[in-house]
């Protein structure tokens, strides 16, 4: 080939092919390589078995290779063989291998002649091979023979195609002379996916079996049918010889005296024959990957990049270091704390583009799922006055009260708001839910350390438990009637001397209005009855930016310490409209107004059968839907502030400055940090592709580039190969063409397409240089092998 670099090639080649399959798919490369493709009992078998020169296939009737075959021939001192599934193993005696294939067959594919994609990778060391490799594939059949299933013809196409559609796969057709060539399957699949000849190369076998008179000398000259790599023609031994189990050396040299004697042969003799062929192959096979050689090395190249980084991780790496251990442990738990919280706070690096997580999903539960819930709790109108009714009556008892009583809208207020505390529970229940599940996917990273994960996601999921009960408790409160109102609140009318304006919790329930120092409610600061108390409006200063209202004795006493008003501020207007209804609620009524009831009682209704019980239930009515409006908006707001403070904010700072002490406490940190049996093998895989893709850039780049080698022959018609996909066909032969191809009766075929001007020596005759070329017939129409 020029120099050592090239004839290395194929090796290399083997050595990734063999690195790549016992590692799966870490490197997803299309490594150069010949696939044999053919019709059953074509002579495929018989062919590689020249090769090595050994007996050692499966033999017998009907489709007997049923799994891909990739055989990588190695040039050695010694002879054995070797399967990837057994490394290790070296087979001297060739019968074991073909037992071995048989078995390994059948494990795959059971003993009903089915078929299996998955291949089998065989390596033959000999003294005898040149360094080739071949992937010996399925025949093509038509009839699906005993259990095989119907679509066994396409089951092997399928096959077939996964191979040869590969740019970097060259193609070996195998035909048998004694059928048509215009018919082969092999060429047509061929000619599918390689419509331009590149890695076509033709193989006619069985031509001593041809009709006494006829041969195949166009063909192999490649001016009859032409390739445009050409033909070679080899001679297998027959049934009779392998059952008589006739040596391959005295085959092949039975088959080297075929072409020297042969009258029609005699003149290409030393371009024919089994070690021609695999001469030719070895050839072809080098040139093809010093073409695809840049496109290799540039993948390569880049697999190599998309490991480096893992891989200098790994290296290095001592599993049982104490120090490693606590630094990984650390640095775990800060990116576990990290993922957490950008997966809440929707800063992530990794933006989910299938399906709302985290704090998207909290957002849509807070703002969407949680207000349709409150919606769902609407009560029927004729119910509800029906209710009303029924309360005043059983209030009143047996007297006829002249008056709206205030119990009864108590009564139907409680009713309602205990109505609300089911879909308040629910939200705090499936907001719970999507932190259990943001911990799960955060923890995904730590899946190299099963007890670490598992640790982690119980600590985490219990403090999540924990919380849930303190928050369910607060959403209670909320959705009990004693309890009116909470919230934060500002007295704005605290002297200077005494600490100026504070903010404080308030509480408001139908007794008293309280507040405290936080919302813990422990530290009670003062606690203020509610009777002779009204509310009124105070005007926003100037410099200020709150709103405030402020509660005055209707006596004229003092309401907090001195004072005789309480000053109330907010940040929003809607904040004191709220509070006033709330303050309405508890009967503080705002200056100025009169009586609900004496507002109402002027109503009439001529059509009622009982106009004031009637006045009495819209009164309570109106005042229920303002009072649940008030209510629902509170609720609406409260709850995912209260569920933000009590278990989100809760839990953020939980994972930030307890989880690691706490994992710490859990048991022997030395345990924690075991890895998984996965990730292990993960980690001999990666320094493993990685070796391997620098052994062989480093290869490569010794391989001169410049090596001197032969070009591609000339592009030929190949009009006559009929591609299946555009359902050509080759025309039939005439009726008054023999039965055999000679080469004194070449009868022209109606409708056989012309030959090139130039139809250039292909394949065996491009080889080397002098090799003479095959006189050109331009006025001679070529005949076709009949049938």
């Amino acid at each position: 080939m020029g120099n050592r670099g090239m004839e290395e090639l194929i090796p290399l080649v083997n050595r990734l092919q063999d690195a790549f399959s016992s590692i799966g798919q870490a490197c997803n490369l299309d490594l150069p390589q010949i696939a044999v493709v053919g019709g059953q009992s074509a002579g495929k078998s018989s062919v590689l078995e020249n090769f090595v020169g050994r007996d050692f296939l499966p033999r017998g009737s009907g489709i007997v290779t049923r799994r891909p075959l990739v055989l990588q021939l190695i040039s050695a001192t010694a002879e054995w063989a070797e399967f990837l599934h057994c490394k290790g193993k070296k087979f001297t005696d060739f019968d074991e291998v073909r037992q071995e294939i048989e078995s390994e067959t059948d494990r795959v594919t059971g003993a009903n002649k089915g078929i299996s994609p998955v291949p089998i990778n065989l390596r033959v060391c000999s003294p005898h091979v040149l360094n080739l490799t071949l992937i010996d594939l399925p025949g093509i059949t038509k009839v699906p023979v005993g259990d095989q299933p119907a679509d066994i013809e396409q089951q092997i196409r399928d096959m077939i195609m996964q191979f040869i559609t590969r740019e970097s796969c060259l193609i070996l057709a195998v035909t048998p002379a004694n059928t048509d060539l215009a018919n082969s399957d092999a060429l047509k699949l061929a000619k599918d996916v390689d419509p331009q000849g590149l890695r076509t190369i033709g193989v006619i076998t069985k031509l001593d079996l041809m009709d006494e008179g006829t041969d195949a000398r166009d063909v192999l000259e490649n001016k009859l049918l032409p390739l445009r790599r050409g033909y070679i023609g080899v001679v297998n031994r027959s049934q009779k010889d392998i059952d008589g189990k006739k040596d391959i050396k005295a085959a092949l040299e039975a088959e080297r005296k075929f072409f020297l004697s042969h009258p029609s042969y005699r003149h290409i003799a030393d371009k024919m024959g089994t070690p021609r062929l695999q001469k030719v192959l070895n050839q072809q096979l080098t040139n093809h990957i010093r073409d695809t050689l840049p496109a290799f090395r540039s993948k390569l190249q880049s697999q190599l990049l998309a490991l480096d980084k893992e891989a200098e991780e790994y290296r290095g790496y001592r599993p049982d270091d104490p120090s490693r251990k606590t630094k990984q442990l650390l640095q775990m738990v800060q990116q576990f704390s990290v993922d957490f919280e950008k997966r809440i706070e929707g800063s992530g690096d990794q933006v989910d583009t299938v399906e709302l997580s985290g704090g998207a999903k909290i957002n849509r539960i807070f703002h969407e799922r949680f207000p349709f819930e409150l919606v769902k709790m609407e009560c029927d109108e004729k119910e509800m006055r029906r209710e009303i009714s029924y309360a005043i009556k059983n209030i009143h008892g047996i007297r006829t009260g002249l008056f709206t009583p205030d119990m009864a809208f108590e009564a139907i207020v409680k009713k309602q708001i205990i109505k609300l505390k089911e879909p308040c529970v629910k939200c705090v229940d499936m907001v719970i839910q999507e932190l259990i599940n943001t911990v799960r996917q955060c923890s995904n990273k730590l899946e190299c350390y099963p007890t670490l994960r598992e640790e982690t996601e119980r600590i985490v999921t219990s403090h999540i438990r924990d919380r849930e009960s303190r928050a369910k408790d607060q959403v209670t409160l909320f959705t009990h009637y004693d309890v009116i109102r909470k919230g934060w609140l500002t007295i704005n009318n605290i002297s200077i001397m005494k600490g100026g304006a504070k903010e404080y919790w308030f509480v408001l329930t139908a007794e008293s209005l309280s507040w405290f120092k936080d919302d813990e409610e422990k530290e009670k600061k003062y606690m203020l009855p509610l009777d002779n108390l009204k509310v009124r409006d105070v005007e926003k200063s100037f410099m200020s930016s709150k709103h405030i209202f402020c509660i005055f004795n209707t006596e004229s006493r003092n309401v907090y310490k001195d004072n005789r008003t309480l000053e109330l501020a907010c940040d929003s207007q809607d904040d004191v409209d709220s509070w006033k209804s709330s303050l309405l609620r508890a009967g503080v009524y705002p200056e100025k107004t009169t009586t609900v009831e004496s507002e109402t009682t002027s109503t009439t209704d001529n059509f009622s059968m009982d106009p004031q019980l009637e006045r009495k239930v819209e009164t309570i009515r109106n005042l229920v839907d303002s009072y649940m409006a008030i209510v629902n908006k509170c609720i609406r707001d409260l709850i995912p502030k209260t569920i933000m403070h009590l278990m989100i904010t809760n839990v953020k700072e939980f994972i930030n400055a307890e989880l690691l002490a706490q994992l710490y406490s859990a048991g022997d940190q030395n345990a924690l940090m075991d890895e998984s049996q996965e990730q292990a093998q993960r980690r001999d895989e990666v320094l493993r592709t990685h070796q391997a893709l620098k052994e062989a850039l480093a290869i490569i780049g010794d391989i001169s580039t410049s090596t001197v080698t032969v070009p591609l022959p000339p592009p030929v018609d190949t009009s006559w190969v009929g591609g299946s996909s555009g359902g050509r066909r080759s025309p039939p032969p005439s009726p008054t063409a023999p039965r055999r191809m000679s080469s004194g009766q070449r009868p022209t075929p109606r409708g056989a397409p012309p030959p090139p001007n130039r139809p250039g020596p292909l394949g065996p005759f491009n080889n080397s240089a002098d090799s003479p070329q095959a006189p050109s017939r331009p006025n001679r129409a070529p005949p076709s092998i009949p049938r």
